[in-house]
């Protein structure tokens, strides 16, 4: 059924934090920040047909925590009206950035402190700012979609030749009659993290830099641009960076960039359409830590092997895959040792219950998933229900990745850096399907 005329409105808010922050992304390092190479930014779409108001948040942060998007929910709702169930929060994941979650599986790592509560509540303050200039800015608009090709961003960061989705929707909205562009939204399923341990500058890595492209060369200075990222939790630039500084985050923001202009000369605008809002929330099933003993063997085996790998000056990627494999099994240990002491309850309470959202605007659906989400389970979703976009760590975390089974046998990084078990990727894909109104095998 087609809506009533379009109302939109975008909103920016600097989330750069104002002192030296640490860095989270990477254990083992006092990574403190030295200066700011590019700002860190939270941009906001509001969407309304008339009868019903979406929003959407895209911040430069690496994660947003389940209390995080309640308290700043809660606040949105009562400036604006906007149902808080109608508001989709989301992290791009950038490693370049402050913490804003406890991490448990780095509990004890002494290089990585607690979330500084000043910063946490500024990020805070920025969300709730940008979302209610969105609202306050609200004018009639038209918006359309194409799919851009993101290949040569990155890869399956396990394995280069492995499963990856290169497709990344772009909506964009514009105002009426003008045509100026009032928002640019995007989603791709690519790990942030061009940038690595050595580098000590506040940065949005490549999204924010394919962010200026836009700006620069299309969009204009002023209009927003939200980059969401898609189930990339075994997708990375590791594969095809040349090397892991500015200039590479700049060069692959580009192409990114320049993939996202292409499909913008694709898109037929509409100036009506129905929009929709859906949420439901599940539980997960539990992962089955090993012993500790067997922990401590795999722990022992892993650096073994990256030592092995560095004696014999391998290729620099399957040295880096070994090193975040030792850090897996690391934080395996940590967490067997956590989950036989009985001190897990506390961190599934926090997690739990996972919210499955579903915002539709016309004949395209964006699904909203918590967390570090390997990328098959997306492919599951867009297999079964066409244009349908998933987002990933949106309205909550849960401290790790959900990978697939085969992830799970493999033992690598992903699957020991994770509190959930492998069915829980299963069990997303079934109940967002049922949720949007597709059938599932079962």
């Amino acid at each position: 059924m087609a809506g009533k005329m379009l109302i939109a409105g975008a909103g920016v808010a600097d989330i750069t934090p104002a002192d030296s922050q640490y860095l989270f992304g990477y254990p083992h390092v006092e990574r403190y920040s030295i200066g700011i190479h590019d700002p860190l930014l939270s941009s906001a779409l509001y969407l309304s047909d008339g009868r019903t108001s979406l929003l959407f948040s895209a911040n430069d942060i690496i994660f947003i925590g389940k209390a995080t998007a309640a308290r700043v929910r809660s606040r949105i709702e009562a400036a604006t009206g906007i149902p808080a169930a109608n508001i989709l929060i989301s992290a791009t994941h950038t490693h370049s950035g402050p913490s804003t979650v406890d991490y448990i599986s780095l509990c004890d790592d002494p290089t990585v402190p607690k979330v500084d509560r000043c910063y946490l509540q500024r990020f805070e303050d920025g969300i709730v700012a940008a979302a209610v200039e969105a609202y306050r800015r609200r004018q009639p608009a038209e918006l359309g979609l194409a799919i851009a090709d993101a290949t040569g961003v990155g890869t399956n960061r396990r394995n280069p030749v492995g499963t990856s989705d290169p497709q990344a929707p772009v909506l964009v909205v514009r105002a009426v009659p003008s045509t100026k562009p009032i928002a640019c939204m995007v989603v791709c399923a690519m790990h942030p993290t061009v940038l690595r341990e050595d580098s000590r500058v506040v940065s949005s890595d490549f999204p924010g830099m394919a962010r200026r492209f836009l700006q620069e060369h299309l969009l204009g200075a002023d209009c927003p641009v939200l980059h969401h990222t898609g189930p990339a939790g075994n997708q990375s630039p590791r594969h095809v960076v040349r090397d892991n500084t500015l200039a590479e985050a700049r060069r692959l923001g580009e192409l990114f960039g320049r993939a996202v202009a292409a499909a913008i000369g694709q898109i037929a605008f509409m100036s009506s359409c129905a929009l929709e809002a859906r949420q439901t929330f599940i539980d997960l099933p539990r992962r089955v830590f090993p012993s500790v003993a067997d922990a401590e063997r795999k722990l022992r085996a892993a650096a073994d092997r990256l030592e092995w790998l560095r004696r014999a000056a391998a290729p620099r990627q399957e040295v880096r895959g070994a090193e975040v494999d030792w850090f897996g099994a690391e934080e395996t240990l940590r967490l067997a040792r956590l989950a036989t002491a009985g001190e897990l309850e506390a961190v599934y309470q926090a997690c739990l219950p996972a919210e499955i959202q579903a915002l539709k605007i016309g004949p395209w659906t964006y699904v909203a998933w918590p967390g570090e989400i390997f990328v098959e389970h997306a492919l599951a979703v867009k297999a079964k229900a066409k244009d349908t976009f998933v987002i990933s760590l949106a309205n909550g975390e849960l401290q790790g990745y959900i990978v697939t089974e085969a992830a799970a046998a493999e033992g690598g990084y992903e699957a020991s850096n994770a509190i959930f078990a492998p069915e829980a990727g299963r069990l997303l894909v079934e109940t967002t399907l049922r949720l949007i109104g597709q059938p599932t095998d079962t």
